[in-house]
């Protein structure tokens, strides 16, 4: 069986050991590629998976994505937990360690860069879902005696779902203005799909930011802080992540046994 180079992460030379259990995908533990003064985090992948070929069928195959984006993600969080990452997309792949020196080399510079940048620094995500809010017994809307009533409920109905939608946006912009005065910089993300989220209401808030390590504990404090305060608003806070929205990294076709880089960004 032959073998091509994952890599999960560049990032500057570091002596804490990562978890023990953490092992990777394909179960293969990770190591390190030193090149320059910088490290490269990879791992080794059979190329009957991780070929050009064989992984374009296999990211049409959800089970598979998952659990392959799971392997790599628990690596990264064990390196977030002792270093600054920075993370490259899933699934990307080099024929041998070679081709691996070869991309550090072309882009060392722009890792060096953004290292400095994220070097001590974390992203946190803040979501905001706004509830529709079911109507008391006593709002319920009684039958309506004519055409011009039926009109005239249907008109109040939708003036009370546009005001509490309004609020609902207000309230966002009101929290995401607080959150930035707190954090290093910001990126807001287009709302989620709730059907595809399964989350419930509707998604008015989806922003990351990125947080100095020694601001962290009094970011977080803050959005707990603002937990009911908006009627029918579900704040949620996770992270501490790898900065993935701030790395500003960028695909750029390198070779593997298939010829270019096998990469999907999830």
């Amino acid at each position: 069986m032959s073998g091509l180079r994952y890599v999960y992460a560049i990032c500057r030379p570091f002596d804490a050991a990562l978890q023990a259990q953490v092992t990777g995908v394909d179960g293969a533990p990770p190591g390190q590629l030193p090149h320059h003064g910088l490290i490269a985090v990879v791992g080794t992948v059979p190329e009957e998976d991780f070929a050009e070929g064989p992984l374009r069928q296999h990211l049409e195959d959800l089970d598979w994505l998952s659990a392959t984006a799971r392997a790599h993600q628990a690596v990264i969080d064990a390196l977030t937990a002792v270093t600054t990452p920075l993370p490259m997309r899933l699934a990307t792949v080099f024929r041998d360690d070679a081709g691996v020196r070869a991309m550090m080399e072309e882009r060392e510079d722009a890792f060096r860069r953004t290292l400095d940048r994220l070097d001590g620094r974390v992203e946190w995500g803040v979501k905001i879902h706004a509830e529709a809010e079911p109507a008391r017994p006593e709002q319920e809307p009684q039958k309506a005696a004519s055409g011009r009533d039926y009109l005239r409920q249907r008109r109040q109905r939708n003036r009370a779902h546009e005001e509490m939608w309004e609020s609902a946006e207000k309230f966002a912009q009101r929290l995401h203005d607080t959150l930035c005065e707190h954090a290093e910089d910001a990126r807001l993300h287009a709302p989620q799909n709730t059907a595809l989220s399964k989350e419930s209401g509707r998604n008015v808030l989806n922003a990351a930011y990125l947080v100095s390590r020694s601001d962290s504990e009094a970011f977080v404090e803050l959005v707990e802080s603002v937990q009911g305060e908006g009627p029918g608003m579900r704040v949620e806070l996770t992270g501490p992540w790898a900065a993935y929205s701030f790395a500003g990294l960028e695909s750029d076709g390198d070779e593997t046994a298939g010829g270019t880089a096998g990469e999907a960004g999830l």
